[in-house]
C-alpha cells in the first residue's frame, strides 16, 4: 500500500477528528479501526491523534543547526561548475587549490566562514548538496578499427600487469574516431597519450588516419610533453603497427611495444581517458574538414591545461585478492601536475616550469575558452553558422557572464555543448506580476527583518493595503524571498570585487 504523506495525514486527522469526538463508544471503535487502517499509525497513537482538539503540531525545521547553507551551496556549485563537474572525491582534493586560484584572478571572495567551511566539507557531503544538480548523460559504444597484421610479431606484447611503477615518459596511445554514426568517408581523429606515472594527458586531431602524418604529429606531441618520451605503447591498429611509426621510436630511442588483440584492458589508462577526457570533450558527432580540425586544435590546447593542472583522478596503489573477492586500493586524487612535481625521478628544472606555468592559469578561463571552442565545433558539426571569434572587450564580457553563469548552470542539464541537442527556451511570465507596486515595500521589510517568512510578509502586506492582496499570493511573497535570500547568499560567496577583473602571476 502506498504510504500517505504527512500532509495528507494531518487532513485526514482533521476530518475524521471531529467526528471521532462526538461518537458513541461502538462507533469510535470501527472509526478508529478504519483510520488506523488508512492512516498506517497503531491504535493507541490513532486515538491520542483523533482526541487532540487543536489537531497535530508540526515543529518547523531548525535551519539554525545547518552546517552548509545556501552560501557554501552556492560556492560549490561554483566550483564543481569549474572543474567541469568532476565527483566529490576528486573536488575534495581540488578544492583548496581551486579556491587559490580563483581567488586569485578575482573570480570568488568568499566569506572568512564560508572557506572555512568548504575546506572541511567531506566527499559524501559533496555528493549529497550536489546530487539535485547532476544531471545523467548517456554514453555510447566506442568502435575499434581491425588490427593489423603487418610487423606485429616484431613489437614485444605489454600487458596491464607488467607496468609496475614506470617512470613518468611511458605513455599509452591510442586512436579516437570522430565518425559519427557512418564510418564512410574520412573524418577527423584523435591522437590520445596518456603517462602511466602520472596521468598526464595529451590530444591531437589527425585530419586522416596515415602513419606519415601520425609520425609528425608523435613529434609535436612529445615536444610539448614536459619530460621526454622513454616508451610508446599502442593497440595493434596498422595505423600503429607498420615500418614508419617503428623505425621513428628505434631512432629516438623509444621503447615500443603493444597490447594483446581484443584485449583492452591492456591500455586501460589511456582507454580511460578516451572516455573521461576526448569524448567528454568533443562528444560523438562526425567532425571532418580543415576548419574543425583547427577548432579541435584550439580545443586541446585549453583542454590540456585544465585537464592535467585542475582535474584529479585516481591512481590504482595495490589490488589484493582474498578468496573471490578482488580488493582495489587506490592513492588519493591528485592533478597530473601534482604528482609530476612530487615525483623524486622528475628533474628540477621541470617542476620548477610546470609550477611557473601553474601560478599563470586561470581556470575559469580556461573552462570558458573550452566552451567557446565547443559551440564553434557543434555549429559546424551540425552545419549552423558558427559563432564569430570575440573582441577583447567582448571576451572580458563573455568571461564575467560565464563566471555569473555557473552558480546555476545546473539547472540546465548538462552545460557542454557536446551534450546537449537543442537549448530550452525560457517560457516567460504569462500573466502580470500581482507585487510590482509593491515589491519595494516588501524588500524593505525583508531587509529589516531576514528572519521574517512569506506568511508574515503576506499578513504585513494584507495590513497596510487591505483589501488588495488575497492569501492565494502566498507562494508568490514565498518565491521572491527565496530569490532575495539566495542574492544575500551569492554576496557572502563573490564579496564585492569584480568578477571580471583580471589579476596578474605571482
Amino acid at each position: 500500500m502506498r504510504r500517505l504523506s504527512m500532509d495528507t495525514r494531518d487532513e485526514l486527522v482533521e476530518a475524521v477528528g471531529t467526528r471521532y469526538r462526538v461518537a458513541s463508544r461502538e462507533e469510535k471503535g470501527r472509526i478508529l479501526e478504519e483510520f488506523a487502517a488508512v492512516s498506517g499509525y497503531c491504535r493507541k497513537h490513532a486515538s491520542r491523534l483523533l482526541r487532540r482538539q487543536d489537531g497535530p503540531v508540526r515543529s518547523a525545521p531548525r535551519l539554525a543547526r545547518r552546517t552548509y547553507d545556501d552560501a557554501v551551496r552556492e560556492a560549490l556549485i561554483v566550483l564543481w561548475e569549474t572543474s567541469d563537474r568532476i565527483c566529490g572525491k576528486r573536488l575534495k582534493a581540488l578544492i583548496p587549490m581551486l579556491i587559490l586560484s580563483m581567488e586569485w584572478h578575482g573570480h570568488l571572495a568568499l566569506d572568512g566562514e564560508v572557506r572555512a567551511r568548504l575546506l572541511k566539507i567531506s566527499a559524501a557531503t559533496i555528493d549529497r548538496v550536489l546530487a539535485p544538480m547532476r544531471a545523467s548523460s548517456s554514453g555510447r559504444k566506442r568502435r575499434r578499427a581491425a588490427p593489423s597484421l603487418a610487423i606485429r610479431r616484431s613489437v614485444p606484447v605489454r600487458t596491464f600487469s607488467d607496468w609496475g611503477d614506470p617512470s613518468p615518459g611511458f605513455v599509452e596511445a591510442d586512436l579516437v574516431a570522430h565518425s559519427g554514426s557512418v564510418t564512410r568517408g574520412s573524418f577527423i581523429q584523435t591522437l590520445v597519450l596518456t603517462d602511466i606515472a602520472s596521468g598526464w594527458t595529451e590530444c591531437a586531431p589527425m585530419l586522416f588516419r596515415e602513419q606519415t602524418l601520425l609520425r609528425e604529429v608523435l613529434t609535436a606531441v612529445s615536444r610539448a610533453m614536459p619530460f621526454p618520451l622513454a616508451g610508446l605503447d599502442t593497440d595493434n591498429d596498422s595505423v600503429f603497427m607498420n615500418e614508419t611509426v617503428k623505425e621513428w621510436c628505434d631512432a629516438a630511442g623509444i621503447v615500443f611495444t603493444r597490447s594483446r588483440p581484443y584485449r583492452k584492458n591492456d591500455q586501460a589508462h589511456v582507454e580511460q581517458k578516451n572516455g573521461a577526457v576526448v569524448r567528454r570533450m568533443v562528444g560523438y558527432r562526425r567532425l571532418e574538414g580543415l576548419k574543425a580540425a583547427q577548432i579541435l586544435a584550439r580545443l586541446y590546447q585549453s583542454m590540456r591545461l585544465f585537464v592535467n593542472f585542475f582535474q584529479p583522478s585516481f591512481k590504482l596503489a595495490e589490488t589484493r585478492r582474498e578468496g573471490a573477492h578482488v580488493r582495489k586500493r587506490y592513492h588519493a586524487p591528485q592533478t597530473a601536475h601534482q604528482r609530476l612535481t612530487g615525483d623524486p625521478r622528475v628533474s628540477a628544472r621541470v617542476k620548477a616550469r610546470l609550477e611557473a606555468l601553474h601560478a599563470t592559469l586561470d581556470p575559469v578561463g580556461l573552462l570558458c575558452e573550452i566552451r567557446s571552442a565547443q559551440e564553434q565545433l557543434m555549429a559546424i558539426a551540425d552545419q549552423m553558422p558558427a559563432p564569430d571569434a570575440s573582441s577583447t572587450e567582448a571576451r572580458a564580457a563573455e568571461l564575467e557572464a560565464f563566471l555569473a553563469g555557473l552558480k546555476h548552470a545546473w539547472k540546465e542539464g548538462d552545460s557542454r555543448p557536446v551534450a546537449r541537442s537543442k537549448p530550452v527556451m525560457p517560457r516567460g511570465r504569462r500573466r502580470p506580476d500581482p507585487l510590482k507596486d509593491v515589491t519595494e515595500d516588501l524588500k524593505s521589510w525583508h531587509e529589516a527583518d531576514p528572519g521574517a517568512t512569506g506568511r508574515q510578509l503576506l499578513e504585513r502586506l494584507q495590513a497596510t493595503y487591505p483589501d488588495r492582496h488575497p492569501d492565494g499570493l502566498l507562494r508568490t511573497v514565498q518565491r521572491r524571498l527565496k530569490i532575495w535570500r539566495a542574492a544575500q547568499a551569492r554576496a557572502l560567496v563573490f564579496g564585492a570585487p569584480a568578477i571580471g577583473a583580471t589579476a596578474t602571476a605571482p
